[in-house]
Parts: C-alpha cells; sequence; structure tokens
C-alpha cells in the first residue's frame, strides 16, 4: 500500500510539474498575433489547467494524505506536516489564481475574438499570471525538495519516535 501511494504521489507531482511548465511554454511560444490566435491559447491553457493541472495536484494532495495515514511514523515527522501544509497551499492557489484565472481569461479571451467584449478587461485578469505561476511553481518545488530532502532537522528526536528506535527517513 505504501509503495503503491509513494508511485500515486511521484506520478501526481510530476503531471503537476508538467502542466505547469506546458501552461508557461504555451503563454510564452504560442501564436497570439490575433484575437482568435490568443483564444486559442488560452484555450489549450484552459484545457491543461482543467484535465492534467488540477486533477494531478488533487492525485498529489489525497495521495499524500493517505500515505500518511497508512505509515504512522510519518505522523511523527514535522517535514511532512510541513509539506502536507504547503500541499493544501498549492492546492488552493492552483485552484484560484492559476486554473479559476485560466478560465476566466478563455472565456473573456473567446468574448473578445468574437466581438462581444473589450480587450482591456482581459488586463485586469491576466495582470499577475507570471507572478501566480513563479509562485505556484515555487511552492511545487519546495515541496518535492522536502520529499525528497527529508530535513533532518525537522525530524523527532529518537526518544520521540517509538522508544528509542530511529524514524524511518
Amino acid at each position: 500500500m505504501r509503495k503503491a501511494l509513494k508511485f500515486l504521489h511521484t506520478l501526481g507531482a510530476s503531471a503537476y510539474a508538467g502542466a505547469l511548465l506546458a501552461y508557461a511554454v504555451i503563454l510564452t511560444y504560442a501564436p497570439q498575433g490575433t484575437p482568435r490566435a490568443y483564444a486559442d491559447m488560452r484555450a489549450s491553457i484552459d484545457v491543461i489547467c482543467s484535465y492534467l493541472l488540477v486533477p494531478s495536484l488533487g492525485i498529489v494532495l489525497v495521495s499524500g494524505l493517505l500515505a500518511m495515514a497508512a505509515h504512522k511514523p510519518f505522523l511523527d515527522l514535522r517535514w511532512v506536516w510541513f509539506k502536507a501544509v504547503l500541499g493544501i497551499g498549492t492546492f488552493e492557489g492552483t485552484l484560484v489564481v492559476i486554473s479559476g484565472r485560466a478560465r476566466s481569461a478563455s472565456e473573456l479571451a473567446a468574448d473578445i475574438a468574437a466581438g462581444k467584449a473589450d480587450q482591456a478587461a482581459l488586463s485586469s485578469v491576466i495582470a499577475s499570471e507570471w507572478g501566480g505561476l513563479i509562485v505556484i511553481g515555487a511552492l511545487a518545488v519546495a515541496n518535492i525538495v522536502l520529499g525528497v530532502w527529508r530535513p533532518a532537522l525537522w525530524k523527532p528526536s529518537r526518544a520521540v519516535v517509538s522508544g528509542g528506535a530511529s524514524a524511518p527517513g
């Protein structure tokens, strides 16, 4: 069970990181010369968020929490709890800042391409898009670093974990 959860957690984290990278690559390199091309680019980003970014982050969050429950020594490790808090923050930020804005920008860009909305309305939606991507990306990297590094300073003393036995790393 523990290995299956770790596999799901790693797979989800890889998909999440890939989706963030795909978002940034599309935002940087996709054709944006016409309102229709811009709307198509925004629709692509929305699809990535809806079908890859948010589901993979859900897998990461759920598998991480289940791993904590399945492997009791994790409950005594401070880095695990810090990683869980970062994961929940990353999930909330992804839903609101990344996915929510991607959907709004996609809908607004489609309206602009159809002549139903003014282009100025879009600027407020995407004003801090790169900043949000950078912050969420940094949180994702911090979670990966914590999962790989497993800082010794954040582990309980040996006396705390089952009567002197060392904690599994």
